[in-house]
């Protein structure tokens, strides 16, 4: 802490407080947080949470909220009073137009339209749904790889007898793409070059 014209400043991010400095609510909100995530972690037991929760929100100073961080990150407890980052939140459940976009990216190969589905629905649907843009772009992706497939492998004698058997498999593949999509789940294609991102 310095003191400029008779007046205490606080110290900069990174910089350890003084002990003796009085901590704020958001102070001991989080450290208080810090002692959640590490017992939902599995670092300590309900009895050492308890303890050190209590110690976290009955703390005056620095001094008594400095040795919880210790115990939870050692030495490293230096920016002790940081925040910890915004929990991610989840993505919001896809509409019923969502899921039929998303289903008709992957089930529109059912039906003899490899790779021009996923794009219309890349050029459309995507730019509003990141749902939708997910489905597409790996439907899109797989059936590259099926077409070029298609084209590649009738230079060989094997390719040629394993060729139906990929079509077969790429259309059972897409049915279930298609049913995962609509069911809101994520689905990804085995041996899939991804070229498209």
């Amino acid at each position: 802490m310095t003191i400029m014209a008779g007046v205490p400043q606080t110290p900069g991010p990174g910089q350890v407080p003084p002990a003796h400095l009085r901590v704020t609510d958001q102070d001991r909100e989080h450290v208080v947080e810090h002692v959640k995530a590490a017992y939902a972690e599995g670092r300590f037991d309900k009895l050492e949470f308890d303890d050190r929760l209590e110690r976290a929100m009955t703390a005056r100073t620095h001094g008594d909220l400095m040795p919880i961080m210790t115990e939870l990150y050692g030495t490293r407890a230096v920016s002790q009073l940081s925040p910890l980052p915004p929990p991610v939140r989840p993505e919001r459940a896809p509409e019923s137009n969502e899921r039929l976009g998303a289903a008709a990216a992957h089930l529109l190969m059912v039906i003899g339209i490899p790779i021009v589905g996923p794009l219309i629905l890349l050029l459309t649907g995507a730019k509003t749904s990141p749902y939708i843009r997910r489905h597409a772009l790996e439907a899109l992706n797989f059936q590259i790889t099926v077409v070029g497939a298609t084209v590649l492998l009738p230079f060989t004698i094997v390719g040629v007898v394993l060729l139906p058997f990929i079509w077969v498999a790429a259309v059972v593949l897409a049915i279930v793409g298609g049913v995962s999509a609509l069911t809101e789940g994520a689905f990804r294609y085995p041996m899939t070059i991804r070229l498209v991102k």
